[in-house]
């Protein structure tokens, strides 16, 4: 057999058992667009094959003519001079004979080796398929088993319902209504660990509040503490800028989140392709503007004199970003490296917000955002995600920072997890879990917030958080309770004890408190929200077409314009065209860098400036941040965005 068929067939099966390299500079595994330009890749391998053994065969018959032709001429009778340059010429032609056999001789040990092993690499490429396709399976049939079981416990006939409690833990004592029932389809995550380490009684007259060993604080609320007082309850009058309230209906397509992911157990959430059929049309740089939607704890908070108080209010907006994810299951927009989304909205709002994609691996998202009520919010973004086969877990890194100018108050906080569940089979629901500790700077006061995930078994609240609000010398003053998804309370500590060891040997501290007091309250949900992606009244105005803002805006993004029209097909078809727009600006960069740079770890970094935000060390947390530089409002002032990149 000639190398040439032997070749052609070693590619061919190959071809039929590669697997998906990720290992590109884009956010993709391979895609049938990329099987597509594999196929044509070796087809054009098979051609060139062609053209090897047209030309071996070429090269043989010529030597071989070459080779008549030297020796006849060898036994004509010509001059000795003549004789000896032909005899230089026959040797030199023997020569280019015996090298070029030693080189095909070559080129057979290597194609028999080749097969050798190619023989083993297709054995093991179908061993990993049959074993990545049983895998896939067992994950499946076990998430049903899982989702069966669960409605079997639900289902349960002695599964007593939630008794009245004579105190809670980690709770108030304020009975709940009947108006929060959960779905049916709602699926319970098991408890990882036990909840809340202490018990809060609410104490209501004033010989109620003595106790042997107790340690006692203010019996009433005072003056100081009305600023609490009605903070959820903000009046919405009519908006200064009449702004929408609705967009077109999400269409109903119908598409199979799991054969997607399938594939991506174990992976990077953002290297996971995804059609747009599972996204919102918002991107994650308007998602991380929704925390502002609650805005007016913070200015309350501003006319706080106690900062125990200011922490309260402080811990309500940190949980209060969290209410709008409970039905929010779709997936923002990943930004493109150097899109920005501003908010302007110091007219109705009272502040001004601005963020940017500052880089793309991992992916970071850098916000600052000014109050002309007398604060300032800035934080920079990583998102860390991960497919585990039946839930998605999703963590924010990194840390957001609130500061107020007229106290010199500086807080540092940092995101819980988010989690996913139900990606296989049954409804999809999303859960947040965690610890939470706020830190003032200034003052050392402390809040430890806590977000019990979803049990079988726990009696709690769904999507309950509670916590402690201590002061600089570590004496608890406020309790915090409720839930992410609906409002969050806080009740003065008056007096705290231990309790009695439990039947484990554990000991928890007992809170005496006033009646609690409501911090904040989440806004009803739109008319036909359900249809509208569940955005809130804020989220609708997002993507709202504004004049005047920098070419590289969420906005203006074309396939997220599409998506929210209803026009998905198109959607895609512009998504891939803008990630390929993204990869060939990486290449340039590297190429450039590649120029440019002296060590070889620098000629492979990808080097890229943001254009509003700088990197310097956070002198609070020791973390090297982007932090707003200046120069973004002051350019739209002026209309001048020549320094923007064409992004889109």
């Amino acid at each position: 057999m000639g190398i040439v068929p032997r070749v052609r067939q070693m590619i061919q099966p190959l071809s039929d058992c590669c697997l998906p390299d990720d290992s590109g500079d884009d956010d993709e595994t391979t895609s049938p667009t990329d099987k597509s330009e594999l196929h044509c890749t070796i087809k054009d391998l098979s051609l060139k094959l062609d053209d090897l053994g047209t030309c071996n065969d070429l090269i043989a018959k010529h030597g071989a003519a070459l080779q008549r032709s030297l020796s006849e001429l060898e036994g004509l009778k010509i001059p000795y001079e003549s004789s000896e340059k032909l005899k230089a010429v026959n040797e030199r032609a023997t020569l280019f004979r015996i090298t070029s056999n030693a080189m095909i001789n070559a080129c057979r040990d290597f194609l028999e080796l080749a097969e050798t092993h190619s023989r083993k690499w297709q054995r093991a490429l179908q061993y990993e398929q049959e074993q990545r396709i049983h895998l896939e399976e067992t994950i499946e049939q076990l998430a049903k088993q899982h989702n069966s079981l669960e409605r079997a416990f639900r289902s349960a006939p002695g599964r007593a319902s939630n008794p009245t409690k004579s105190f809670s833990e980690g709770s108030f004592l304020t009975p709940k209504g009947e108006d929060s029932e959960e779905d049916e389809d709602t699926e319970y995550f098991d408890a990882m660990e036990d909840s809340t380490s202490f018990i809060t009684v609410i104490t209501e007259a004033k010989e109620d509040r003595k106790a042997e060993g107790g340690t006692t604080g203010s019996v009433e609320w005072t003056s100081t503490d009305n600023v609490l007082d009605n903070t959820s309850l903000v009046p919405k009058g009519p908006p200064k800028v009449k702004r929408r309230v609705r967009i077109p209906d999400k269409p109903n397509y119908s598409l199979n989140l799991w054969s997607i992911m399938k594939n991506c157990i174990g992976r990077e959430l953002s290297k996971i392709p995804m059609p747009v059929n599972f996204n919102e049309p918002l991107s994650m740089l308007q998602r991380l503007t929704e925390d502002l939607e609650y805005h007016h704890l913070l200015d309350k908070a501003v006319h706080c004199t106690s900062s125990v108080e200011q922490m309260c209010l402080v811990a309500a907006f940190s949980v209060s970003s969290y209410s709008t994810t409970v039905h929010r299951i779709a997936k923002p927009f990943n930004p493109m490296l150097g899109e920005t989304f501003e908010l302007d909205r110091l007219d109705d709002m009272g502040l001004r917000s601005l963020c940017e994609q500052v880089s793309h691996h991992p992916p970071s998202a850098a916000h600052h955002v000014f109050s002309k009520h007398g604060w300032s919010l800035w934080q920079e973004i990583t998102i860390s995600s991960k497919f585990r086969g039946k839930y998605l877990s999703i963590m924010p890194l990194g840390a957001i920072h609130l500061e107020f100018q007229a106290s010199g108050n500086h807080y540092v906080w940092r995101k819980s997890t988010s989690t996913v569940h139900n990606i296989i089979v049954g409804k999809l629901w999303i859960d947040q879990t965690g610890d939470i500790e706020i830190v003032n700077h200034k003052t050392k006061d402390q809040c430890q917030l806590k977000f019990l995930p979803y049990s079988y078994f726990s009696k709690e609240v769904h999507r309950k958080v509670s916590g402690v609000v201590s002061d600089s010398q570590g004496k608890a003053q406020y309790v915090l309770s409720g839930s992410w998804d609906e409002q969050m309370e806080c009740a003065k500590i008056v007096q705290s004890s231990p309790s009695s060891p439990s039947s484990d040997g554990k000991q928890k501290t007992v809170y005496q408190t006033l009646p609690a007091k409501l911090l904040w309250k989440k806004y009803p949900l739109p008319e036909n929200a359900e249809n509208m992606y569940y955005f809130s009244e804020l989220a609708l105005t997002l993507n709202e077409h504004e004049e005047g803002v920098a070419p590289t805006d969420s906005r203006l993004r074309p396939d997220q314009r599409l998506m929210e029209k209803g026009h998905w097909d198109e959607a895609n078809t512009e998504k891939q065209r803008l990630e390929e727009k993204q990869r060939a600006s990486r290449r340039r960069r590297l190429e450039a860098c590649a120029r440019g740079c002296g060590s070889e770890d620098e000629k492979e970094t990808d080097v890229y400036m943001p254009l509003w935000f700088e990197k310097r060390v956070d002198p609070h947390t020791g973390e090297m941040a982007c932090i707003y530089k200046g120069g973004y409002w002051e350019a739209k002032e002026r209309q001048d965005w020549h320094m923007c990149p064409n992004i889109f």
